[in-house]
């Protein structure tokens, strides 16, 4: 009777976990991307003091961020190893709020990039909370979890812009920030009073410290994480290279560029909000037939949406089409969690996900710039083209070097 009544309070622990933290993470995830209709125009605002162009400092705010969190995420990570993934979601929520707030006052562009390189290397709430959520749930349903993770990432990419952008238009870009800062920190909250963890490490933190870098090999020597670390590069690369095309191109679809600003966040809103209803499912899915199958098919999926992209002639064709990305992006990022928890030891899920999350910031370095130049060198339409084959590479890899067996990992326990 009292075993059977641990089971059950084991049971209920990690739901009420993963139930705050879906909470958390959405409220986050609004307030972090809140600011992406208005950044560049701020930086314009602000103005530079340095001679560089501020056409410069506008793409750089948003690469120095993603390059500061790609060589902060997998320290933190093993550090969620040795001291728990719960204080380090709280870093991250509560460094981010600060950050936040700090970027209302600035008053040259070159202030406000130095705060975009503090809060990528400081916050990084997804991987914390991956992390957590991964060491919690039962491997079982690892996929049900991530799925729902994703969800409420993809609701909160879904409402933050629109959000930003009815508050700076209205209030002005302080209040923007004021309020971005503010659900951050309630986000904070809740995990601190609302999460319990029984972390417990499996070495004491002086050695730990020392052994980060055999912590990171083993992750990486494990079958099928180097793959899908290559997918998730891949992935991230072709989902960010239309990013800095996209308003552009649509320009020329509408009719005298008329409402372009409020088209481009319906169709950023409406990707978002078809992923946030896929991942779901699609987790759900991955969980009882295997979710290498859904991530295979999610990839080849992703890449047949992508490329008659180029070729569209009106709004609503290429607002579909995204639809359709955004459902396949709803089986490629959970799906592709699901498979790290599995391939990897229990106990390493921090540093397995700060991995992970600084892979994904390598991507959205890189691709802005490719995209860039790709629209530059060969047209606009191109940029898609090349996208498609990003995600048919990714697919491939997939087919061909994911591993197609059942891996048993450190406890014994059996996972697609």
């Amino acid at each position: 009777m009292l075993y059977q009544r641990s089971k059950e309070i084991q049971g209920s622990a990690w739901k009420r976990t993963l139930y705050i933290m879906l909470i958390a993470e959405s409220m986050a995830m609004v307030g972090f991307s809140s600011i992406y209709p208005f950044l560049p125009l701020y930086v314009n605002e602000l103005g530079a003091r340095s001679s560089i162009p501020i056409e410069f400092f506008a793409g750089l705010v948003f690469s120095a961020q993603a390059f500061a969190m790609m060589i902060s995420a997998p320290i933190w990570g093993a550090i969620a190893d040795r001291f728990g993934r719960k204080l380090m979601v709280e870093r991250a929520m509560f460094s981010g709020a600060v950050i936040m707030l700090l970027m209302a006052f600035v008053h040259s562009a070159e202030e406000l990039v130095i705060l975009r390189i503090f809060q990528g290397l400081m916050t990084g709430t997804m991987a914390a909370a991956n992390a957590l959520v991964a060491s919690a749930a039962p491997r079982e349903r690892s996929g049900y979890a991530m799925g729902l993770m994703q969800m409420g990432c993809g609701a909160g990419l879904a409402t933050g812009p629109l959000i930003g952008g009815v508050i700076a238009d209205r209030l002005g870009y302080s209040a923007a920030f004021y309020v971005t800062a503010g659900m951050i920190f309630v986000a904070g909250l809740m995990v601190m009073t609302g999460v319990r963890e029984e972390f417990k490490p499996k070495e004491s933190v002086d050695a730990g410290v020392i052994k980060f870098l055999a912590e990171w090999r083993r992750i990486l020597s494990a079958p099928g994480v180097t793959i899908i670390y290559s997918m998730r590069f891949l992935s991230a690369m072709g989902r960010m290279m239309i990013v800095p095309i996209m308003p552009l191109f649509i320009l020329t679809l509408l009719t005298k560029g008329a409402g372009v600003n409020t088209f481009t966040g319906l169709i950023v809103g409406i990707a978002s909000a078809a992923t946030t209803v896929s991942a779901i499912a699609l987790g759900n899915l991955g969980d009882r037939i295997g979710h290498r199958r859904i991530v295979i098919i999610s990839i080849f999926m992703g890449a047949l949406f992508y490329l008659p992209q180029g070729w569209v002639s009106a709004g609503w064709q290429l607002l579909i089409l995204q639809a359709l990305v955004g459902v396949a992006m709803g089986g490629i990022m959970p799906g592709l969690s699901a498979l790290l928890t599995n391939y990897t030891r229990s106990g390493e899920e921090g540093a397995a996900f700060g991995l992970d999350n600084s892979v994904t910031s390598a991507g959205k370095t890189v691709a802005p710039l490719l995209g860039s130049a790709v629209a530059l060198w060969f047209g606009l339409r191109s940029t898609f083209a090349v996208t498609a084959l990003l995600f048919l590479l990714a697919g491939l890899l997939a087919a061909w070097l994911l591993p197609n067996n059942r891996i048993k990992n450190s406890d014994s326990s059996l996972v697609n």
